[in-house]
């Protein structure tokens, strides 16, 4: 489970961004609050990242009351990498290795992404990208 401040926004990135899919959602009037499930899809998966929001939080999340990180394998980490970049995401540590980037979600949470089986090539512009940021 993962808090986030701006519910839209983490859709955007979880789901454009990322490709997840929403599965289920549940919102409490009672508890002021919205869960979100969210999963790959694959039938041979079945990991849920569960997103947690709260009405009534007017502050963004510190490290410790939001998260850790989250990891994904993916097919061709470059392409991944491309698509988030292009939709405005900063990459914190890009790919440089073939293998393996982090990025930030809306809310700060870091994404681990690795490369599914071996270690893609190393490849211009990836190669020579410097981190931005904390992952």
């Amino acid at each position: 489970m993962i808090r986030v401040l701006d519910l839209d926004a983490a859709l955007d990135f979880f789901c454009d961004g990322l490709g997840l899919i929403e599965v289920r959602r549940r919102e409490s009037e009672r508890g002021r609050f919205t869960l979100i499930f969210l999963e790959t899809g694959a039938s041979d998966d079945p990991a849920q990242i569960e997103l947690t929001y709260n009405w009534d939080q007017l502050d963004p999340y510190d490290g410790g009351r939001n998260f850790g990180h989250l990891a994904f394998e993916v097919d061709d980490i470059y392409t991944v990498c491309q698509h988030l970049s292009d939709r405005g995401v900063t990459l914190a540590r890009p790919p440089r290795d073939g293998r393996m980037a982090f990025v930030r979600s809306p809310d700060g949470i870091s994404v681990e992404l690795l490369q599914k089986g071996d270690a893609l090539p190393i490849s211009a512009p990836w190669a020579t990208m410097k981190n931005s940021g904390t992952w």
